[in-house]
């Protein structure tokens, strides 16, 4: 199954995430987290069976997203967009379709962990239906020691 988005001249194709990629995928982790997972952390999300997907434009790994589905509630683990490509619609893009990758697995309700800080995907996450249904304490590493992990939830 492969997504493709077409908005004017852009051209965004999502497709399974190979442990060929995870090379790329780090680079853009590093490039946008301060506190990246790791090369184990990825090839372990594939291994798992993890619901894994790279967002390409050309051959260019623009995004990733990282999805856990079981028992009728899927898991939205990871999603990442190159901080040099934010803002084309890449993000909803991705997020979109684990969202119809979980719909299609059966799932019920899809949940997230956002920082409060990060208030463009807080935003994004509302802009879709996501609404705020609790919160895990000292969930993120940051500078100043922990971040607490909003957990939104959309229901199916």
């Amino acid at each position: 199954m492969a997504f493709i988005m077409r908005k004017k001249e852009q051209q965004l194709r999502i497709r399974p995430m190979l442990e060929s990629d995870i090379k790329r995928v780090i680079e853009v982790e590093k490039r946008a987290y301060e506190y990246p997972w790791t090369r184990g952390i990825f090839q372990d999300c594939i291994r798992a069976g993890y619901s894994c997907w790279v967002a390409n434009k050309g051959n260019r790994v623009r995004g990733y997203g990282v999805l856990s589905v079981a028992a009728g509630e899927s898991h939205i683990l990871n999603v990442c967009v190159d901080p040099g490509h934010q803002g084309n619609g890449y993000g909803r893009a991705l997020v979109l379709h684990l969202m119809e990758v979980a719909k299609n697995h059966q799932a019920e309700v899809i949940y997230l962990e956002v920082r409060p800080s990060n208030k463009i995907a807080y935003q994004l996450y509302l802009s879709i239906g996501f609404n705020e249904v609790g919160h895990r304490k000292d969930y993120y590493p940051s500078k100043n020691g922990r971040e607490d992990g909003l957990i939104m939830a959309y229901n199916f």
